[in-house]
C-alpha cells in the first residue's frame, strides 16, 4: 500500500513539474499588447519585442503611435473595442504595440526611424522582420466623428495577404 502512494506521489510530481515546464515553454509565444499609451515606456525594447514575437508568431506588427491626449487615438481604440470582428482579426494576424507621443515623451528616437507623421493616431505596419511595409494617416480611415468599418478591414486585409 505504501509503494503504491509513493508511485502516486512521484507520478504527480513529475507530471506538475512537466505541465509547469510546458506552460513555461508556451510563454515564449505570447505578447501581450498595450492597452494604453505610457510616456514611462521603452518604445524602443517595445517595438523590439513585438518585431520578436512577428518572428516567432510568423505575424505582421502594428504599431499604433499616439497618446492618451488624443481624442482620435482613444476613438480607434474605442472602434477596435465596438468591433470584435477587426480586434480579433487584428490580434490573429499582427502584434499590436502601441508608442505614445506626447509633451511627456515624443519618443523622437525611435519615431526618427519612420516616415514623417502628419497626425495622431498614426500607424506602421512592419514585416516579421522590423522592415516597414506601410506607413498609414489614420484620417484616410475615419468616418464622421469615427472609424470606417470597410476601410479598417481592407486595410488590415491588405498587408496579411502581402506577407
Amino acid at each position: 500500500m505504501r509503494t503504491n502512494i509513493l508511485i502516486i506521489g512521484v507520478l504527480s510530481l513529475i507530471l506538475s513539474v512537466n505541465i509547469f515546464a510546458q506552460k513555461k515553454a508556451l510563454s515564449k509565444w505570447e505578447f501581450s499588447p498595450e492597452t494604453k499609451f505610457d510616456s514611462t515606456r521603452d518604445a524602443q525594447k517595445d517595438l523590439e519585442d513585438a518585431v520578436a514575437a512577428a518572428k516567432r508568431m510568423h505575424k505582421l506588427v502594428y504599431v499604433d503611435i499616439g497618446g492618451e491626449w488624443c481624442i482620435w487615438c482613444k476613438r480607434l481604440d474605442n472602434f477596435y473595442e465596438s468591433n470584435r470582428d477587426l480586434y480579433n482579426y487584428l490580434m490573429k494576424h499582427y502584434i499590436y504595440v502601441k508608442i505614445n507621443y506626447s509633451k511627456e515623451n515624443k519618443n523622437e528616437e525611435v519615431l526618427s526611424k519612420f516616415p514623417k507623421i502628419e497626425g495622431y493616431p498614426h500607424i506602421f505596419i512592419l514585416n516579421k522582420h522590423g522592415k516597414l511595409i506601410k506607413s498609414k494617416n489614420t484620417g484616410e480611415l475615419e468616418e464622421g466623428k469615427s472609424y470606417n468599418h470597410g476601410k479598417i478591414k481592407l486595410f488590415l486585409k491588405e498587408w496579411v495577404k502581402k506577407s
